[in-house]
């Protein structure tokens, strides 16, 4: 009996038909998933941004209890505050906004502990984020603790002029009460030496103020010293205000924008409780709030959901439409360093 040999050639058609229609199908069926997912967010201002953790309590058990218990609300302001898909204004109102929806809908939430570990951030992130726990507090009449566990600097004590109460843990940084813009460098005569000169067209009186391209000229930087002195204010005012035994002169001429560990930021007044536990914090927030700790309750944090999918669709720029993948490399630098900042840069 002869047997029939199917060629190389032959062969080869057929895997490449296989592997072909297969990849042919996945595209389908991603393309069918995303025009479900599309349909079902169809109505983005009704679409969840944050998904619910449960955290320890104040004897560390994380169970889920009685939808009808009250609820201790923790707001991590972890990290640099404004940065780009980090903590930002946008990131702490949908936090705030769906922590009265959902599971914790019926006024479930007595209080909110802010867990700070942040060298702070933009002036205007950190301003809204403060506003906007001012507004809640007043709002819902819920009282707001803040725990430091770690780093509390600028614009981190800025924001944690809205809490009642700060305790701080043992190992925490305290204070940098400041301002900063910049740096800015002068590469004028660098380039000259190499043979390169610059120009950029402009209108309107020191439209180009500070750029690193020409010889600045005298006191052209005045107006960026005003801003800084009138956000300082802003700055010293409300931490005076907030902190009432933070003395405002002692502040401006002795403490500046140096740091303190938390036995000296309470003995100046930046905070109320030195070398506490986030348990010591959370069971007095609680007694504030007068929650029974000897009675069911929760603690949690909302935290962003991952978005990507929809990112991938509905981005512009996303590589699924442009064909183009963007290389970056991360130097660890904050993100904001253009911007009027709240930041301890050490």
């Amino acid at each position: 009996m002869e047997v029939q040999r199917e060629s190389i050639f032959i062969s080869a058609i057929r895997s490449f038909f296989k592997v072909f229609f297969a990849v042919c199908g996945l595209f389908l069926g991603f393309i069918v998933m995303s025009i479900i997912y599309g349909a079902l967010s169809g109505t983005p201002a009704m679409e969840a941004k944050t998904k619910i953790q449960y955290l320890p309590d104040a004897h560390n058990n994380k169970e889920i209890v009685s939808s009808s218990a009250p609820v201790i609300l923790q707001m991590n302001i972890h990290g640099v505050i404004g940065e780009p898909n980090g903590l930002d204004s946008a990131s702490v109102q949908n936090v705030l906004l769906e922590s009265r929806t959902s599971l914790l809908k019926g006024d479930r939430v007595k209080a909110i502990l802010l867990h700070m570990n942040t060298p702070g951030g933009t002036v205007v992130d950190a301003d809204n984020i403060y506003r906007m726990l001012q507004e809640y507090k007043a709002q819902y009449k819920v009282p707001i603790y803040a725990y430091v566990d770690g780093l509390c600097a600028s614009g981190g004590m800025y924001i944690s002029c809205a809490a009642d109460q700060i305790y701080a843990g043992p190992a925490s940084i305290i204070g940098s009460v400041g301002v900063i813009i910049g740096p800015f460098f002068n590469v004028v005569d660098g380039l000259a030496k190499i043979g390169i000169a610059s120009q950029t067209i402009t209108e309107g009186l020191d439209k180009d103020m500070m750029t690193p391209f020409r010889p600045w000229k005298p006191n052209e930087d005045a107006s960026l010293k005003a801003v800084t002195a009138y956000f300082y204010q802003r700055f010293v005012d409300l931490m005076t205000t907030a902190r009432t035994r933070l003395d405002k002169t002692k502040l401006v001429d002795v403490y500046g924008a140096q740091v303190f560990n938390p036995v000296q930021a309470q003995e100046y007044g930046y905070i109320d409780h030195a070398n506490a536990s986030r348990n010591e914090a959370l069971l007095a927030l609680m007694q504030e709030a007068k929650i029974d700790p000897n009675k069911p309750y929760q603690v949690v944090s909302l935290e962003p959901k991952n978005e990507w999918i929809s990112s991938l669709l509905n981005e512009k720029a996303s590589p699924l439409f442009t064909g183009k993948i963007e290389h970056t490399i991360d130097t660890g630098a904050p993100k904001i360093k253009d911007q009027v900042a709240y930041l301890y840069q050490p």
